[in-house]
């Protein structure tokens, strides 16, 4: 079985700044290139918000569509798959290479080609949700897991909305988690499932290159863009 190689990234938030609104996505999709990965995950607030323009969804889709590259991607809470969605408005649903969890595919991806799944909870609306709830079986040798919410790190962190726990993310039983919420790039859950943030491109300029062998567990890797 040959190795497979994937970016990990997360909250672009494309049309916060107008004047250079897709340069994150950019660099995400150049890097992906550059390193030979097999697939582009993005999990979540890949937009700031759904009121962008269609010009702006129409630039996006053309980045994504030039890439040829296989991308997965999770809408979260800036961007969630309401009525409006970008993901509704625009024409990254018809791409042949994109899947949209939750406009697409229901819940889980399947990429036979590489005996890969990726399973994921959308956020559907702008109220609170339960990220990593009731997860898929196994479908295929590799299942990865994304979520877009806040990692509870210890109890003082139940006040917050969109919460998973570190018994969610090991419940899973994926080979990768790929979590989007947050800023920066770090580790998340007990260690049982290996579980990250990628970091925002334009905060922290990080993806995260993973790959999956035969002989070791998920290798994870923090990139600079």
């Amino acid at each position: 079985m040959r190795e497979i190689v994937f970016v990990h990234s997360s909250d672009l938030h494309l049309g916060t700044h107008p004047d250079n609104s897709l340069a994150s996505l950019l660099a995400v999709l150049r890097t992906a290139r550059t390193l030979a990965a097999d697939l582009v995950l993005l999990a979540g607030d890949v937009f700031d918000h759904n009121r962008l323009p269609k010009d702006l969804l129409e630039k996006a889709a053309d980045l994504i569509e030039s890439a040829a590259l296989p991308v997965v991607i999770l809408p979260g809470n800036h961007d969630p798959l309401t009525q409006n969605s970008v993901y509704r408005r625009g024409r990254l649903g018809v791409l042949p290479k994109v899947a949209i969890i939750g406009l697409t595919a229901e819940q889980t991806v399947v990429l036979p080609h590489l005996d890969l799944s990726v399973w994921g909870r959308p956020h559907i609306s702008y109220e609170d949700m339960a990220p990593l709830e009731d997860p898929s079986p196994r479908q295929t040798h590799w299942q990865i897991a994304m979520a877009h919410g806040h990692w509870m790190a210890s109890p003082a962190d139940h006040g917050r909305a969109w919460l998973l726990t570190s018994e969610e993310i090991a419940a899973t039983g994926a080979d990768y988690v790929a979590l989007g919420h947050w800023d920066l790039a770090f580790r998340a859950g007990n260690g049982h499932v290996p579980a990250y943030y990628s970091g925002s491109p334009s905060f922290a300029k990080t993806i995260n290159l993973v790959r999956f062998s035969s002989t070791a567990d998920a290798l994870v890797d923090v990139v600079p863009l």
